[in-house]
């Protein structure tokens, strides 16, 4: 998820150059790696592709022509993180697959390496292979680690609908220009380890162009707001909007006040350490 987005300008590759803070969360799909001679996934959502669609096998096949592998492997994916959501949900499930993968076929394989191909997954697939909280430049993909203290508790609060990546970019306007000045302030309020701080530097240059064809987006920050909320913004390209809160109790109050049948909520903390957690 993203603490602040800033939007530089167009590149001529036709990507954005952005500025942003990304900061991991502990709210977790669950990815299961079999030995298995066939490369096949089933997924705990049917509306989901099992498929070289669904970037999970995507992965597992880059892997597989980028280390000369002959290998299968039976993967689950049981889905928490909303899809379409701004989460980076299926980022994070590719960099899991990754990570995974390398160690169930024997590759040793460095973080560095495996940063290196994460990139041609998505400009965000990196950050999971490190994570915690880094800034990200760029079109997303260079990374530098941040501290991650303090850690923060946090309200996110999806409507029900999606929002697509690509098209959410495809209405940037050519004259939005950025300057980095958000991400520094950011940058400045997190070392302060003062939430209200954090909160008040929260900033995301794609709410001008989703929220006026999505006002559900505003009603949902003046709803965390009205509940309490120190601050709040959309995450990434949306439609997930996230809020600061004052300890984990008051994110858990301000989600029970939010919670409504057409959006879902949840009360978080982000997370220092590396968000792909190991389980044999």
């Amino acid at each position: 998820m993203n603490l602040v987005l800033e939007v530089l300008g167009k590149r001529g590759d036709g990507y954005h150059e952005l500025s942003t803070v990304l900061q991991a969360v502990d709210l977790f799909d669950r990815l299961v790696l079999e030995e298995d001679e066939a490369l096949t996934l089933r997924t705990s959502d049917p509306a989901l592709p099992t498929d070289e669609a669904n970037l999970v096998v995507k992965a597992a096949r880059l892997l597989m022509e980028a280390a000369g592998a002959n290998r299968g492997a039976r993967i689950t994916l049981e889905k928490r993180i909303p899809v379409a959501a701004g989460l980076g949900g299926g980022s994070s499930d590719a960099a899991a697959a990754l990570w995974g993968l390398n160690r169930l076929w024997g590759l040793r394989w460095s973080g560095a390496r495996l940063a290196d191909l994460a990139v041609a997954l998505g400009m965000d697939v990196p950050f999971f292979l490190s994570g915690g909280r880094a800034r990200a430049t760029g079109r997303g993909e260079r990374i530098e680690p941040l501290p991650a203290s303090p850690a923060l508790a946090l309200v996110l609060v999806k409507p029900d609908f999606p929002l697509s990546t690509r098209e959410v970019y495809g209405l940037v306007p050519a004259g939005l220009r950025d300057d980095g000045r958000r991400t520094k302030g950011l940058m400045r309020a997190l070392a302060s380890r003062d939430s209200s701080r954090v909160a008040a530097s929260l900033y995301n240059a794609l709410e001008a162009v989703v929220e006026p064809a999505h006002p559900e987006i505003g009603r949902i920050k003046r709803a965390l707001m009205s509940a309490g909320a120190l601050g709040s913004v959309m995450s990434g390209s949306g439609p997930t909007v996230l809020a600061v809160a004052r300890s984990a109790d008051h994110a858990r109050q301000i989600r029970d006040r939010v919670t409504t049948a057409s959006r879902l909520a949840w009360a978080v903390r982000t997370l220092a350490a590396p968000p792909i957690r190991v389980v044999r």
